[in-house]
C-alpha cells in the first residue's frame, strides 16, 4: 500500500523527534524520475511545509515506505536547499522496488539525517579528488554541490567517475554541465562501451594515473563497491596520497541508524554512528576481511 492510500497522519513536532529518534517525518513526492534502467531519484518535500532537517554531504536518511519497511539511503541532493530532499537508489529490494512505484503526490516518510560527513570543511585550500563507481556518485553529489558553492576555498577539483556501460552513467546531464566548467576536471569511463560511446573505456582506477592533482596536498573522497574502493585507494597511494587523506563511504547492513540493533557492526565499529564516511586508514584492515 502506497502512503497515498494510507490514513492521513500528522507530522511530528521537533519535540516528538527528540523524544523518539525512531519517529519518521512524512514527505510528499514532488518529482520521480528514472536515471538509468535500474536507478531512480525521488525529490521530496516535507508535508508540514517546514524546512527539511539540515544535512551535511555524506549523511544518510532512513527512508520508510508505509506497509513495506525502511532502508538507509544516502542523501544525494543539494545541502544548501532547505526545501527539497533528494534520494537516488537502485530498485533492487522490497523497499526500493516499492519506492520506484511512487508517483508525484504519493507519500513516504524519512528520519535523519544520520552519520558522519565528507570532510569538505577540513579540505580548504587543498586539491579535491572525488572517485565514484556506479551509484557511488549519489552520496558524493552533495559534496560536489558544496565544493561548487565554495569553489574559491579549494585548489584543483577532479572528479573521476566509472560506470559499467554508457547506459549506466548516473546524472549524465549534470556531468556534462560540470565538465563544461573551466575550473573542474571531470573524467568519465565505462567498463564496456556500447552504442555510440566514444569516451574512455576501462576501470575508474585507470583514470588516477593521469588525473591532474598534487598528491601531497590532496584530499580524496571515494565511494563505490568495496572492491573498487580498495583498488582506488591503492592507486591513490601509488600516486603519493597519504591514506589519512583518503575517505570512503560504507553502507553495510544499517537497520536502525542509532547504534541500537547491531546489524551494521563492522569489527568494533558501528557504520551508522561512526560512519558511513570513514578515513580509509580507520577501516583499511577490515575491508580485506570478507567475514567481517
Amino acid at each position: 500500500m502506497l502512503m497515498s492510500d494510507a490514513p492521513s497522519i500528522t507530522a511530528p513536532t521537533a519535540s516528538d523527534r527528540i523524544s523518539d529518534p525512531m519517529l519518521p517525518s512524512p514527505y510528499r513526492v514532488q518529482r520521480a524520475r528514472w536515471d538509468t534502467d535500474d536507478t531512480f531519484s525521488l525529490e521530496l518535500v516535507p508535508l508540514d511545509s517546514d524546512d527539511i532537517p539540515h544535512f551535511a554531504p555524506g549523511q544518510f536518511n532512513m527512508v520508510y515506505v508505509y506497509g513495506v519497511g525502511e532502508i538507509p539511503i544516502s542523501i544525494s541532493g543539494d545541502p544548501t536547499r532547505r526545501d527539497l530532499l533528494v534520494h537516488t537508489t537502485r530498485a533492487v529490494g522490497t523497499v526500493t522496488r516499492a519506492m520506484s512505484k511512487l508517483r508525484v503526490e504519493d507519500m513516504l516518510a524519512a528520519r535523519g539525517p544520520y552519520g558522519t560527513a565528507w570532510p569538505v570543511a577540513e579540505a580548504h585550500q587543498k586539491d579535491i579528488v572525488i572517485v565514484a563507481g556506479g551509484i557511488g556518485l549519489a552520496p558524493l553529489r552533495p559534496a560536489m554541490y558544496h565544493i561548487m558553492a565554495h569553489r574559491e576555498q579549494y585548489g584543483r577539483v577532479v572528479l573521476l567517475y566509472g560506470a559499467r556501460t554508457p547506459g549506466d552513467v548516473l546524472y549524465r546531464k549534470q556531468l556534462e554541465q560540470w565538465r563544461a566548467h573551466f575550473d573542474l576536471d571531470v573524467f568519465v569511463t565505462v567498463d564496456r562501451a556500447t552504442g555510440s560511446w566514444r569516451g574512455s573505456v576501462g576501470l575508474v582506477t585507470s583514470l588516477i594515473g593521469r588525473a591532474p592533482f598534487d598528491p601531497l596536498n590532496t584530499v580524496a573522497l571515494v565511494c563505490g563497491p568495496e572492491v573498487m574502493m580498495r583498488f582506488t585507494t591503492m592507486g591513490l597511494e601509488k600516486r603519493g596520497v597519504d591514506t589519512k587523506n583518503i575517505y570512503v563511504s560504507l553502507e553495510r547492513n544499517m537497520k536502525c541508524a542509532i547504534r541500537l540493533c547491531g546489524h551494521c557492526q563492522f569489527g568494533s565499529t558501528f557504520v551508522c554512528k561512526d560512519g558511513p564516511v570513514f578515513r580509509y586508514s580507520q577501516v583499511q584492515s577490515l575491508l580485506t576481511k570478507w567475514e567481517v
